[in-house]
């Protein structure tokens, strides 16, 4: 195929993305060798096998007449639907663009902003309780005062499907995270709503080309997206083995934040909230004003001025901590053990005695930040 200039690169991208062996670390470091995927493929073979991560076997690859005809196949299938294709060259969200896993192309429908000042995921179980359900309508309600928001989830029945239907009641934008191409909505129940959620500023997501069914193994790999695009994660209600929790884990993993809605200690599908609390993976949070002071949204807090006179009376031990702290988004204990010198115990109760005053907060996971 010899596509027409304008559509060149993003015919070659999705090539690239395409060729067998080339994930997101081999990917970028060709784009950022080459300047664009449609240089790496005109590049000599010779040359190109030499590139970092290619070798003899991958570099076949490149000249497959098979992966260039899918590229077409794709590239028909993107412009006839309106669907935007998200590369690192260009327009992929800048949040997501900071996980190291995160897929080398997106397929997205739908005017939602990727860049929106508050990105809320909000994830749980299929087999929701109506304790569940009522927790999520309630919180996506008090969402709505937020301002420049954006909610995502899977569009998974249960909490996902509540909080989307919500979202779309009351205005709000939000994107659906798929498992699978965008030539289909899987459940398929939930194709209307889909629509409305596009029709409402939001959209849908896959980093999946058409023709790729709904595969069990598809939906762990679509979670990390989910948690990557997001500023925090929320659990309304999870098993202990959820997809929700491997969500929340991968966002502790991103250094983001995870609340979840603690339940019954008897009741299996608050289990995974539970433990995620009791691990400290997830803050726990039992109404949306405990999220916005989570996530410092809370606009009647201190000005940083104020707070800034109550360094002059720090002790050596706390200034080592407000010094690495301000030089950080966040810092985990075991660095601030090995930066500061000081032993576990007086390293804790420093930490807390800055906690008290209002310099620093802690995060899920034994990561500190400044406040």
């Amino acid at each position: 195929m010899h596509p027409v200039p304008e559509h060149e690169e993003l015919y070659y991208l999705m090539a690239l993305s395409f060729v067998p062996g080339i994930g997101t670390k081999t990917g970028r470091a060709l784009l950022e060798r080459f300047g664009t995927a449609a240089n790496v493929f005109k590049t000599p073979l010779k040359e190109l096998k030499n590139a970092e991560g290619i070798g003899e076997v991958k570099v076949k690859g490149f000249k497959s007449e098979e992966i260039l005809k899918r590229a077409e196949q794709e590239l028909n299938f993107v412009l006839k639907n309106d669907i935007q294709v998200l590369s690192f060259k260009g327009n992929y969200p800048k949040r997501l663009s900071n996980c190291s896993d995160a897929p080398l192309l997106l397929y997205s429908k739908g005017n939602f902003n990727a860049e929106a000042a508050k990105i809320v995921a909000i994830v749980g179980t299929r087999k929701n309780t109506d304790y569940g359900h009522k927790l999520c309508e309630e919180l996506v309600e008090n969402l709505q005062s937020l301002d420049n928001l954006l909610v995502v989830s899977g569009l998974a029945l249960g909490i996902d499907a509540i909080a989307h239907k919500k979202c779309v009641q009351l205005g709000i934008p939000t994107l659906g995270v798929l498992g699978h191409g965008l030539d289909r909505i899987y459940p398929y129940i939930h194709k209307s709503l889909a629509a409305q959620m596009v029709e409402n500023g939001g959209g849908i997501m896959a980093e999946y080309p058409s023709e790729t069914l709904p595969d069990r193994s598809n939906f762990p790999m679509r979670n990390r997206i989910v948690a990557g695009m997001s500023d925090v994660t929320i659990v309304v209600e999870s098993h202990i083995a959820g997809g929700a929790l491997i969500t929340a884990t991968m966002a502790a993993g991103y250094n983001r934040e995870v609340a979840a809605y603690p339940g019954r200690v008897n009741d299996s599908r608050s289990a995974g909230c539970n433990e995620l609390i009791r691990t400290n993976v997830a803050a726990m949070i039992t109404n949306t004003e405990d999220l916005v002071q989570l996530m410092n949204w809370d606009k009647d807090k201190k000005p940083r001025a104020v707070q800034k006179q109550l360094f002059i009376n720090l002790t050596p031990d706390e200034q080592k901590i407000i010094d690495l702290l301000q030089t950080r988004d966040n810092v985990h204990s075991d660095e601030l053990f090995h930066h500061c010198g000081l032993a576990s115990s007086l390293l804790a109760a420093t930490l807390l005695q800055l906690e008290m005053q209002g310099l620093i907060k802690s995060l899920p996971g034994k990561y500190y930040r400044m406040y």
